[in-house]
C-alpha cells in the first residue's frame, strides 16, 4: 500500500524539485556501526550474522518515513512498508539478486530469507528481483573494511530507492565495528534523515 504525497503542500517541495533535476541526485554517507553485542547475540543463537543485521537494517528503514518515500512517474509516494532487494554471494564468487519481504516477526523473516538465499546460491545469472519500487537495495562486501563506496547506476533509469552497503567486521580492543554506507535520493531525504536511520539501526544492533 502507498499514499501519494501532495508535493505542493510538502515541506520538501523546493528540495524535491531542485535535486530531481540532477543527473546524480543521490548522496552517500559511510559510518562505523558498533556490532559487538549484535555479533555475539547472533553467534549465541547460531544465527547468520548477515541476516541478523539485515533484519535490523530493514526495521530501522521502516521506522524512518523518508526511507519509505519513492518517486513514481514524477509523483512522490510514501509506502507503508519497504522490503529488501539484496545481493547474495555464491560459492563460485559471482552474486545474484534476491528479494525478501520485511516481516515484523523476526523468525518468519529468517525462514523465508534462508530459502531465498538458498535458491539464489543454487542458481545462475543475476535474477533481478522483480519487487516493485518499495525496496531498499542492500549489498554486503564482507571482505573490505571500506571508508566510502560508490554504486554503478544507470542515470536513464528513474531510481529513488535507498542503497545500503555493509562491510567487513573488524575488532579493536574488544569492540567489533562494521562500516555501513547509506545512499539516498537528496530530493527525498537529507543528512538528518540518514542520521535517524543510523541511530535506530545502532539501537537495534545493541538490543538483545
Amino acid at each position: 500500500m502507498k499514499k501519494e504525497v501532495n508535493i505542493s503542500e510538502w515541506n520538501r517541495k523546493e528540495h524535491y524539485h531542485f535535486f530531481s533535476r540532477f543527473e546524480e541526485p543521490f548522496f552517500g554517507i559511510t559510518v562505523q556501526i558498533d556490532c559487538t553485542k549484535a555479533y555475539a547475540q547472533a553467534k549465541k543463537n547460531k544465527q547468520s550474522f548477515f541476516l541478523y543485521y539485515l533484519y535490523r537494517a530493514l526495521q530501522a528503514a521502516n521506522a524512518v518515513e523518508a526511507f519509505r518515500y519513492r518517486i513514481i512517474n514524477g509523483k512522490v509516494y510514501v509506502f507503508e512498508q519497504v522490503n529488501a532487494s539484496s545481493t547474495i554471494s555464491r560459492p563460485n564468487h559471482t552474486f545474484g539478486f534476491a528479494y525478501m519481504d520485511y516481516e515484523e516477526d523476526e523468525s518468519s523473516f529468517y525462514e523465508q530469507a534462508r530459502q531465498v538465499i538458498q535458491d539464489v546460491q543454487q542458481s545462475e545469472g543475476l535474477i533481478p528481483a522483480v519487487s516493485g519500487e518499495n525496496v531498499i537495495h542492500f549489498s554486503a562486501i564482507p571482505w573490505i573494511d571500506f571508508s566510502s563506496i560508490s554504486h554503478a547506476r544507470s542515470f536513464t533509469f528513474p531510481d529513488s530507492c535507498p542503497k545500503i552497503s555493509f562491510g567487513k567486521v573488524t575488532e579493536k580492543n574488544g569492540v567489533k565495528t562494521m562500516p555501513v554506507s547509506v545512499h539516498v535520493h537528496h530530493g527525498l531525504a537529507d543528512g538528518y534523515h540518514v542520521s535517524l536511520f543510523v541511530a535506530e539501526f545502532q539501537k537495534l544492533m545493541n538490543d538483545n
